[in-house]
């Protein structure tokens, strides 16, 4: 491994807590191995898994203050939505701070927790590499990473609507783009 993610490791290791950090690299572990399943570059896979989580502990006020002054067209739901605001914030961060960054590497942190119609193979690789990561148990996760490697389509449509439906079980805001991720996988996957 070279120096840039030794350090990049160790930056984020100070950022947030130990399950949090274990958390990111099992999604850059994963991501890695659904780019090589699906013929994309590993090392954006590898950066991005790492990333996708680096403002979540920041402050309610930090990332109230990144969310706001975000010209990321943030919807209604993510606005009153403070779990969702993490991925605003670790998009403007990287945007912030890494320049030379490819914009689909920050449209894939900035979605990463609520999807979107039409995501790039490599933005549907770090959703679903962060919804299967190595340390996640609930219900169902094996089915979803088994059909991983079979197809991201379908493994987009079987996670936005396990998601969806923990959402509505806490009675929370549903954003848009996760209710038009829903409606075009569906389409896609052809089950209705």
């Amino acid at each position: 491994m070279d120096k840039f993610y030794i350090e990049l490791k160790e930056w984020l290791s100070t950022r947030v807590g130990k399950k949090r950090y274990n958390h990111s690299l099992n999604v850059a572990d994963e991501a890695v191995k659904l780019a090589e399943r699906y013929g994309e570059h590993k090392e954006n896979a590898y950066f991005a898994g790492l990333m996708h989580d680096c403002c979540k502990e920041l402050s309610t006020e930090e990332l109230k203050k990144i969310v706001i002054s975000s010209d990321m067209d943030v919807d209604e739901a993510e606005l009153i939505t403070k779990p969702l605001w993490h991925a605003i914030a670790g998009a403007e961060y990287v945007r912030a701070n890494f320049p030379d960054t490819d914009k689909e590497i920050i449209s894939a942190i900035r979605f990463h927790t609520i999807g979107k119609a039409k995501m790039s193979v490599f933005e549907q690789i770090i959703y679903i590499a962060d919804m299967i990561s190595a340390e996640r148990d609930f219900d169902g996760v094996e089915k979803l990473r088994k059909l991983a490697y079979i197809s991201l389509d379908n493994t987009m449509l079987e996670c936005v609507k396990f998601s969806l439906v923990k959402v509505i079980n806490k009675n929370g805001f549903l954003p848009e783009y996760s209710l038009k991720a829903y409606n075009y996988y569906l389409k896609k996957s052809g089950v209705n």
